[in-house]
């Protein structure tokens, strides 16, 4: 019966008798564990600066409109310039589109020149005496004809200029014609027929203008000066002879 009461070699002892035996152990309690419910927060160590308060709303408020307005400010800057850039790329585009064809377009009117100068210079009596001169001066003028058709299609269009008030910007002058018949300054004869291309000036005409005739009268907002350079009527020109004026008095006396 004693045998039987005797633990066995193989089992481990209870934990009962080994905690009585070793005493209550304490476990340290690591840094980082967390805090048990309910216990008190740990003091912050002496000499800690304290976090900065936050702004007031009314500055935050403040803040964040201006911030606001500036980036609509850019926003508006950003679409405005994009606006600009989107016109500017269509006025070229156009520009493109209507004015490709100027340098063609020069090239040709030499053409257009050469078919006027041979119709001008075929007299009419030699055109009625000759059949053969007549079929070829017709096709002649047929292709004059559809060539200008084409260039008005094309928005190629001749300068107005005989008999005209000459202008700088559309005539060139080569000569300048005695006729009192007509205003100075009028066109008179024209050499050689300019051209536009739409709005722009493609080839000047090369016109004579006429001279001494009665001047053309100013325009209402042009200020009264006088042909020969602004010297009053009757008063004697730089070369003329000063004898009427005081100084010349005053050189005879002498």
């Amino acid at each position: 019966m004693a045998d039987m009461k005797k633990p066995k070699p193989d089992q481990p002892a209870a934990p009962e008798a080994i905690a009585g035996l070793s005493g209550p152990a304490s476990v340290p309690a690591t840094p980082d564990a967390d805090p048990e419910p309910g216990a008190a927060a740990p003091a912050a160590p002496a000499g800690a600066s304290e976090a900065p308060p936050a702004p007031a709303p009314e500055i935050q408020i403040a803040a964040l409109e201006s911030q606001v307005a500036e980036l609509s400010d850019k926003l508006l800057r950003a679409l405005a310039e994009a606006e600009n850039v989107r016109r500017r790329a269509e006025r070229d585009r156009d520009d493109a589109f209507k004015y490709a064809i100027a340098n063609f377009a020069r090239d040709v009117l030499g053409v257009a020149d050469n078919l006027r100068r041979a119709r001008e210079n075929i007299d009419a009596e030699v055109r009625k005496s000759d059949p053969a001169v007549d079929k070829v001066m017709a096709g002649i003028e047929l292709t004059e004809r559809e060539m200008l058709a084409t260039f008005e299609r094309y928005g190629i269009k001749p300068v107005a200029a005989l008999g005209e008030k000459f202008d700088h910007n559309r005539h060139e002058a080569l000569f300048e014609v005695e006729d009192k018949t007509r205003p100075a300054g009028t066109v008179v004869q024209v050499l050689e027929t300019g051209y536009t291309l739409h709005d722009r000036l493609l080839r000047p005409a090369k016109v004579g203008v006429a001279k001494g005739g009665a001047k053309v009268a100013p325009t209402p907002d042009a200020k009264p000066e006088a042909a020969d350079g602004g010297r009053k009527a009757g008063a004697p020109g730089a070369y003329e002879s000063k004898g009427s004026e005081p100084g010349g008095k005053l050189d005879e006396e002498l």
